[in-house]
């Protein structure tokens, strides 16, 4: 609230997990959610593209240049560093699921200070519910592996984005902070009454 960033570079997503293709599908599904809660968005796969030909493919290697250096080159309020820590089908006896599970850093390039943080995980249950055991462990084998990860990390997204303050562009920017305030005090919410 203080610093009342404006626009948001997205850098390429910081993969923790097995999955070579996360960070690529990932990367579709992170612009809308900021772009609906009122910021300014740089073109992700721009920004990609630019940082892939520099040879830089994961977040990781960008987290030890300060900040201020994103502000120098790309003219962005604040940087948005974007962890997967889970991008798996797992499988068990009757069932199985598909788990997503990502984490936001937005960072000031004005002061370098980290301005919000918050993390999900969604688990999509693809169990199969016959009164066949062998039926289940197929309808589960199959619906696992045919469930998109895509849909899940725009959910993660869009539940991650509920916490962060809107941006300039919302209709609710200057007024969610008031919001958050009488959350966290109730004891204001009964003494207005």
């Amino acid at each position: 609230y203080r610093e009342v960033p404006v626009s948001i570079l997205v850098v390429p997503a910081i993969n923790r997990t097995t999955a070579a293709d996360a960070p690529a599908l990932y990367a579709s599904t992170v612009a809308r959610p900021l772009v609906e809660a009122g910021y300014y968005v740089y073109s992700v796969p721009f920004i990609n593209e630019y940082f892939a030909q520099e040879g830089i493919v994961d977040g990781q290697q960008l987290t030890s240049i300060p900040a201020q250096r994103f502000q120098t080159l790309f003219g962005a309020d604040a940087v948005l560093f974007v962890t997967i820590s889970n991008w798996d089908s797992n499988y068990y006896l009757t069932g199985g699921d598909v788990t997503v599970a990502v984490g936001f850093k937005l960072v000031s390039t004005r002061s370098g200070l980290v301005l919000w943080q918050h993390g999900e995980r969604v688990v999509e249950n693809t169990s199969g519910d016959t009164d066949s055991l062998l039926l289940d462990i197929i309808a589960a084998a199959i619906q696992t592996k045919m469930t998109e990860y895509v849909p899940i990390a725009r959910r993660v997204n869009r539940q991650i984005v509920a916490t962060l303050p809107v941006g300039k562009y919302h209709a609710r920017h200057g007024k969610d902070a008031d919001e958050a305030l009488n959350i966290l005090r109730p004891e204001t919410q009964s003494m207005a009454k």
